[in-house]
C-alpha cells in the first residue's frame, strides 16, 4: 500500500469529499455563509478562499491519497482568515498559533494513522514557516444532535488521539492546542496497522481516483 501527502491547491480542491468541496461554514462569517448557501453555490466561495489564502499566506491545507484514493485532508490557517472561530466560546486562539479548521478522514480508512499523519505534514509545514503551535476548537459532543453544521467541528477526541491538549475548557466547544516541537518528535509506529487496515479492502468506490502520479511512502508518524 502507498500513501502520500499533497498540499490543497485550487486543482487538488476537487479531491475534497463533496460535502466538504461544498461547505464554507469556517470559510464566512455566519451570515454570508448563510448568503452563499441561499445563492446555490458556495463552492464559488470555498474556490476563492482557497485562492485569496495560498496568494496571501500559502499553504493552507494537506490531503491523504491512499493507493492514489483520497482518503483524508486536513485544513489551516491564521485565525484572521477564519471568521467563524470568533464566533466559539472558547476564542480567540492564540497569537503565536496557526488555527487547524477541519479534519477529515473517510470511515473506510479511520484508524489507520492518517490522522496523525496529516496532522504531522501541518506540522512540519507551520515549523518552517515559523508558527510555533497549532490550534482548534474541538466538538466534545460530536455526533450528538442533528444539526449537520455541527459536522464541520472535529471530534475534540480526534485532537487529544494526536496529541493536542486542552488549553481552555468547555462542555462543548474546548480550544486545544498542539505545541509543533511535540509534533515533529512523534515517531513511525502507524505503517504496521495502516497495512492491516488496508489489505483487505478495495477503496475503488469510495471516492473518485486521481490522475496516476509517482507515489512513494510515507515516513509514518
Amino acid at each position: 500500500m502507498s500513501r502520500r501527502l499533497v498540499s490543497l491547491t485550487l486543482d487538488t480542491l476537487e479531491d475534497l469529499p463533496r460535502p466538504c468541496r461544498q461547505c464554507v461554514y469556517w470559510e464566512l462569517d455566519p451570515v454570508s455563509a448563510d448568503r452563499a448557501c441561499a445563492a446555490g453555490d458556495p463552492g464559488l466561495e470555498k474556490e476563492a478562499w482557497v485562492s485569496q489564502t495560498l496568494l496571501e499566506w500559502g499553504s493552507c491545507g494537506k490531503l491523504a491519497y491512499v493507493d492514489g484514493m483520497p482518503a483524508g485532508f486536513v485544513t489551516y490557517a491564521p485565525p484572521a482568515y477564519v471568521p467563524r472561530s470568533m464566533a466559539f466560546p472558547t476564542s480567540p486562539v492564540s497569537a503565536d498559533a496557526a488555527l487547524l479548521i477541519t479534519a477529515n478522514v473517510v470511515s473506510a480508512f479511520a484508524g489507520g494513522g492518517l490522522g496523525r499523519m496529516l496532522v504531522q505534514g501541518v506540522a512540519r509545514d507551520l515549523t518552517k514557516r515559523g508558527i510555533k503551535a497549532i490550534e482548534a476548537f474541538g466538538d466534545a459532543k460530536f455526533g450528538d444532535g442533528a444539526d449537520p453544521t455541527r459536522a464541520c467541528v472535529a471530534p475534540a477526541d480526534f485532537f487529544l488521539s494526536v496529541g493536542f491538549k486542552t488549553v481552555r475548557p468547555h462542555p462543548r466547544y474546548p480550544r486545544l492546542r498542539l505545541e509543533l516541537r511535540t509534533a515533529l518528535s512523534w515517531k513511525s509506529d502507524v505503517e504496521y496497522a495502516l497495512e492491516k487496515l488496508l489489505g483487505s479492502m478495495s477503496p475503488e468506490t469510495l471516492l473518485r481516483p486521481v490522475r496516476p502520479a509517482p507515489a512513494t511512502r510515507s515516513s509514518g508518524v
